[in-house]
């Protein structure tokens, strides 16, 4: 059964998401990678306003290839996530709900998760136009600068996730292979 999301996320639509769950989001979501993360915390750290509203709001660790003619937006799969690990926690800290993007976090950003009742949702890698279909609209908000790296307003309808870390901290890259080495056994 696939769980219908709406952002802007906030706690009680996330609370009881589970580990595994198969999502459709739809709604606003921004593009940022770790060009784009990198400038965010320096402006933080130099008590700036950042160009884009954290709190509630989700994150698509992206960077889409140049869209063709008639298209919203070109290629879009996900990131790698461990590259915004040194970024994340001080974003969850201002509100961040959500995060997208595929492979495993480091311990400090799933502690994070659990303090600051978030989500980490994995898009489907090698999929990029697949996702790409699911953008109804695109635009550059801030960093242009950064090419396809520029933080992005995206209008998402049912992009396809699962939940890979839930607000409790059960994450699914564990369980998975706690219950594959039991099945070796």
């Amino acid at each position: 059964m696939e769980i219908r999301l709406e952002t802007p996320l906030t706690y009680d639509k996330i609370k009881d998401l589970k580990a595994g769950d198969s999502i459709l989001l739809s709604g606003v979501i921004y593009s940022a990678r770790d060009a784009a993360h990198k400038r965010l915390i320096e402006l933080l750290d130099a008590g700036k306003e950042l160009p884009i509203e954290i709190e509630d709001q989700t994150i698509y660790y992206v960077g889409p290839s140049p869209e063709k003619p008639g298209q919203v937006i070109g290629s879009a799969g996900p990131t790698t996530s461990y590259r915004m690990d040194d970024y994340t926690p001080q974003l969850l800290n201002l509100g961040l709900k959500g995060m997208i993007g595929k492979g495993k976090r480091n311990d400090e950003v799933v502690k994070s998760i659990v303090e600051n009742k978030a989500v980490y949702f994995g898009a489907i890698g090698g999929a990029a136009a697949l996702m790409a279909q699911r953008v109804e609209e695109c635009e550059i908000v801030a960093y242009e600068d950064l090419g396809a790296e520029a933080i992005r307003k995206i209008r998402v309808k049912d992009l396809p996730l699962i939940v890979i870390i839930d607000s409790e901290g059960n994450n699914l890259y564990k369980i998975g292979r706690e219950e594959y080495l039991k099945l070796k056994r």
